[in-house]
């Protein structure tokens, strides 16, 4: 093994770990904070590392192009706002290791949406066998028996339409272009959806500030969500997407569940049963159906020349706090 493959090897761990542990801190912060108020007060904090980070770094903050505002919009409103409301919502109902593998269906219903909002692009058959394959993983995990209704289902409702808000924010972006850096963007993005949030927070008569009840655990659960789940992960996102190219890098989301999954059974002490592990199997099989054409290429790659780098550092990707969709394969 080359020193650069241990590089994108730990790179690719760290990310992993640290997006993994996001779901377990989520849970630690809902034990005293309300929902979509954490998911705001997280992205207060992501916006005030990322901005200071593009400054710092010289990057560009003002929107310059028609196409700037409204990918702004699109990721402050849909991709943030509607995004995280609808995950920590959910998040309070279920153990931590669902929202990371329910949040892993998003690239697997990507195309449905794509077929619809996008006038050129069509489904191909593997993609929608793949998507076929998603939805049959989540009835799997939401064991939708007499038992089984309540809490559960509505927390996988919950974290399934957050997965779909993102999906359909993703696809909005791929109609523009943006002349901002990527940290800027994502810097302005965060902030509009942390008002939002804010803003739904204060709107939810369950939302007040009279409920709130911090402890340590609590604070160092804030302050992992905003600046290392956000703000460093976003960047060790971007250093992978340079070095390997966004479509290898898109594949730590399905490493993230299993890190959720053990952290939450040390941390937490949640258990996974059986069904559930089967219902992300599928949804597993649905993404390799999705990623079909990915996956060959990627093979190949390997095959033929370990050190080709398909993509530089400016593909066409959207991240937002701990979650990425690839634009361009």
């Amino acid at each position: 093994m080359t020193r650069s493959t241990r590089h994108i090897g730990l790179l690719f761990a760290a990310l992993a770990l640290i997006w993994g542990l996001s779901f377990v801190a989520i849970k630690t912060g809902l034990e005293g904070v309300p929902p979509v108020l954490l998911a705001a007060v997280r992205h207060d904090i992501a916006a005030v590392v990322l901005l200071g980070y593009a400054l710092w770094r010289g990057r560009s903050l003002r929107p310059q192009t028609r196409d700037d505002w409204s990918l702004i919009l699109i990721g402050g409103t849909v991709l943030i706002g509607a995004h995280f409301a609808l995950l920590f919502l959910g998040q309070q109902y279920v153990p931590s290791s669902f929202g990371a593998i329910l949040l892993s269906l998003t690239p697997v219903v990507t195309p449905a949406f794509a077929s619809t909002l996008i006038p050129s692009y069509r489904a191909r058959p593997h993609e929608l066998i793949g998507t076929v394959c998603g939805f049959i993983g989540v009835v799997i995990i939401a064991n939708p028996t007499p038992g089984a209704v309540g809490g559960r289902l509505l927390g996988v409702a919950l974290l399934i339409s957050s997965a779909v808000a993102f999906a359909v924010g993703a696809v909005l972006t791929e109609r523009y272009t943006s002349s901002l850096p990527l940290v800027s963007l994502q810097a302005w993005m965060t902030l509009l959806g942390a008002g939002i949030l804010h803003a739904v927070s204060a709107g939810l008569p369950s939302e007040r500030l009279g409920t709130v009840t911090v402890g340590f655990e609590q604070l160092a659960a804030i302050a992992y969500l905003g600046i290392v789940a956000s703000a460093i992960g976003f960047l060790l996102y971007f250093r992978l997407i340079s070095t390997v190219g966004a479509a290898e890098t898109s594949l730590v989301s399905y490493v993230v569940p299993a890190v959720t999954a053990i952290s939450g059974w040390l941390l937490l002490g949640e258990t996974l049963g059986p069904v559930t592990v089967a219902g992300f199997a599928v949804i597993v099989v649905g993404f390799a159906w999705v990623k079909a054409d990915v996956l060959r290429s990627l093979r190949r790659r390997r095959t033929d020349s370990p050190s080709y780098r398909p993509y530089g550092p400016q593909d066409d990707c959207v991240v937002v706090s701990g979650n990425a969709y690839t634009t361009r394969e």
